[in-house]
């Protein structure tokens, strides 16, 4: 099963976990900002922020039954399916991005390096990121599936479900690598529940886009 048939195939029954600090985020971006949010699933997180007073959001992701989920449940919210890497979306025209636990559903390097130069596109100067993803379990048992997936996925610390979503945990250097056009506002570890019920090891990153100087 290739990943977007899984995905579209739990559309109706997967619920998220991790938990999205609105507090925090207010802090660095504003109620009128223009808000993306790729990888959005059936739209949580956005339904969460038009709650908290946010109405500039727009939902991307690539499974289309996720999306439809996501116009049912949240009509006032725009959402578009999203093709491969690319955000229809001008550069330059969004103020803050979220990446929520999507990272972990992309196992190559070049697929999440693609992913980030395309939201660091869309962003205005100064832009801010917001990401939660998952690092590298120390357990026995994921150290176990990370040996036997690294062969078969190519990344140590990608591994496959028993219902067939393949995710990823990764290592702090390669995050920093991965946001390295970014400067880095807030990076704090914690401890999430994942979608099958385990205790993980995570964090949250804030960024701001930097500009390159020519």
């Amino acid at each position: 099963m290739d990943q977007k048939e899984y995905w579209n195939s739990v559309s109706e029954t997967k619920t998220f976990t991790l938990p999205f600090d609105g507090e925090c985020f207010s802090e660095y971006v504003k109620k009128d900002s223009a808000i993306v949010d790729v990888g959005c699933g059936y739209g949580r997180v956005l339904k969460i922020l038009w709650e908290e007073g946010y109405e500039n959001l727009t939902g991307f992701d690539f499974s289309p039954m996720m999306i439809c989920r996501a116009r049912r449940e949240s009509p006032q919210i725009r959402f578009e399916t999203m093709e491969e890497e690319r955000i229809a979306l001008e550069d330059g025209s969004a103020d803050a991005a979220i990446l929520f636990a999507v990272l972990t559903c992309i196992v190559s390097d070049e697929k999440q390096e693609a992913l980030i130069r395309e939201i660091h596109r869309i962003l205005k100067p100064d832009g801010i990121l917001y990401v939660n993803d998952y690092l590298l379990n120390p357990n026995e048992r994921n150290q176990e599936r990370y040996r036997k997936y690294e062969k078969e996925l190519g990344v140590y610390g990608a591994f496959a479900l028993p219902e067939g979503a393949i995710c990823r945990h990764h290592t702090e250097e390669h995050i920093r690598h991965l946001f390295r056009e970014f400067e880095t506002q807030k990076y704090e570890h914690i401890v999430y529940t994942t979608m099958n019920g385990h205790e993980s090891p995570g964090f949250t990153y804030i960024g701001k886009k930097q500009i390159k100087k020519p």
